[in-house]
């Protein structure tokens, strides 16, 4: 396993369309360790897209367990998405590892319904809500070349520097 190169904000290969995968083999499965591997060498991430790598392939990986008290489903490995239903939005506050600046307030579905097939190629079907629905949707908008900072709600008033925790002098 390795832990790959994270493309970051202005890179215009961000912005590429990923296409389904066809193939459910063992190449497919070294990807996703490896791109499982990026995700949790980066502090506070919960989920990653293939694209934000360099690899144009729709698969996502959401892990949400960490973060208390919400309802989740654990480990997920989303090879070809598709959001089929949503219902309610909601204004939260984002950040991505592409685009390790900023964070934003973003419009979001408060609740989706998902298909999608596992690493294996098996269908999945998945109901979500909250924090876990805003995620998915993050990841997934990285398959179409779409970033969070092209869905804030404003510009000028919603896109917020990150904060940069230093480390104290021990002298």
């Amino acid at each position: 396993m390795a832990i790959l190169e994270l493309l970051k904000y202005p890179d215009p290969r961000l912005k590429n369309e990923s296409e389904p995968v066809t193939e459910f083999d063992s190449k497919l499965q070294h990807f996703i360790a490896d791109l499982d591997e990026t995700m949790n060498a980066s502090p506070g991430g919960v989920g990653i897209a293939a694209p934000q790598v360099g690899h144009f392939q729709r698969i996502v990986i959401v892990d949400v367990s960490s973060k208390k008290k919400i309802k989740h489903h654990g480990y997920m490995v989303l090879v070809n998405p598709e959001i089929t239903e949503w219902d309610g939005f909601e204004i939260g506050r984002e950040g991505c590892m592409s685009v390790p600046d900023y964070t934003g307030n973003v419009v979001r579905a408060t609740q989706i319904h998902l298909i999608a097939q596992n690493a294996d190629g098996e269908t999945q079907e998945y109901d979500m809500e909250g924090y876990e629905a805003r995620a998915v949707q993050h990841e997934l908008d990285h398959l179409d070349g779409l970033l969070f900072i092209d869905r804030l709600v404003s510009r000028r008033r919603d896109l917020f520097q990150r904060k940069v925790y230093k480390k104290k002098d021990t002298k």
